[in-house]
């Protein structure tokens, strides 16, 4: 096939009227279709790409439509497309809008100071799963809502072996909860989204793919003592200690580890397939520093707590379990 440059168009073939035999009449002429101006010339099919990336370590899909409107032709090597640029259906964009008004913002003072973390409206009363580490030995939960409302907030139940927590709004109702997933089906290089937010900011998407599913991760139950200001987010991993001092007290659980990037902060916050439902809780990251600086970043390494497990516990913690 002959490549085509900006400036270049394409040449019609010379027209050559078929022979037919003396014995009979050629074919009567057939009036022009009414949407088929030209159609004795070849027409060229044009195609459009769209690409769209991922924020953050995510894949990439192509999307390919043909734009002239014609049936047929090209031979049996066409492409069959769909225009999708009507819908922002199965988009991190699409995903982000649909879930980040049942994602929060979550703060736990205590005597030692104060923890920031993220969390999930799982009903329209104001139940919101977190992590046990966001909210252990808090005095008071403040909860900031997507509109930017803060509310107070009880610790229902925790679980501090699996590193869950619920939590409940005082006095909201009408909110919007995000939907429970099924994270038993979960597939490697399956594309996610992870909302929560790192270091204070509210509402930070992230997306990335699945790297890996039952991760065996240890982490502690809650912060340990002589951590350095703004260390609330502890992590062990392979014996070695990040992000301060991670206690006496530790447990290990089954994760799914993800590229999204995952920051302090995102604790406890929401990873999302793109149909939107939740299948995991953001619980931990992977530093390589030995330092203890509880400043490092993400390195396409988190985890987090597959949403059955969740579902398996939430009876329990209802209850006030823990």
């Amino acid at each position: 096939m002959t490549d085509l440059h900006h400036d270049e168009q394409p040449q019609p073939e010379p027209y050559h009227p078929q022979a037919y035999d003396s014995a009979y009449p050629p074919p009567p002429a057939q009036p022009p279709h009414p949407h088929r101006a030209r159609a004795k010339r070849p027409v060229a099919l044009l195609v459009a790409v769209a690409i769209a990336a991922a924020a953050v370590g995510g894949g990439t899909s192509v999307l390919l439509d043909r734009v002239t409107g014609e049936p047929g032709g090209g031979g049996g090597n066409g492409i069959s497309g769909t225009n999708v640029s009507a819908s922002s259906s199965g988009t991190v964009a699409g995903v982000a809008q649909a879930l980040m008004p049942s994602t929060v913002e979550i703060q736990a003072d205590n005597a030692s100071g104060q923890s920031t973390g993220s969390g999930v409206i799982i009903t329209s009363d104001g139940e919101v799963i977190t992590n046990n580490h966001v909210v252990a030995g808090a005095d008071t939960v403040k909860v900031r809502l997507n509109d930017g409302s803060t509310h107070t907030a009880d610790v229902i139940g925790t679980d501090p072996d699996l590193d869950l927590a619920l939590v409940k709004l005082q006095g909201v109702r009408g909110l919007q909860a995000a939907t429970l997933g099924d994270s038993s089906t979960l597939k490697v290089g399956e594309e996610v989204v992870a909302i929560g937010s790192p270091g204070g900011l509210t509402g930070t998407v992230t997306s990335g793919i699945v790297s890996a599913v039952d991760r065996d991760v240890t982490v502690a139950k809650e912060p340990g003592r002589g951590q350095p200001p703004g260390g609330d987010w502890p992590f062990e991993f392979g014996g070695r200690e990040f992000n301060g001092d991670t206690g006496n007290s530790r447990t290990t659980y089954k994760a799914i580890q993800t590229d999204a990037s995952l920051n302090p902060g995102n604790s406890g916050g929401a990873l999302i397939n793109m149909r939107g439902e939740i299948i995991g809780i953001n619980s931990a990251m992977y530093s390589p520093s030995t330092s203890g600086d509880s400043g490092s970043g993400s390195v396409g390494l988190g985890f987090a707590i597959p949403v059955d497990t969740v579902k398996s516990v939430l009876g329990d913690l209802r209850d006030g379990d823990g």
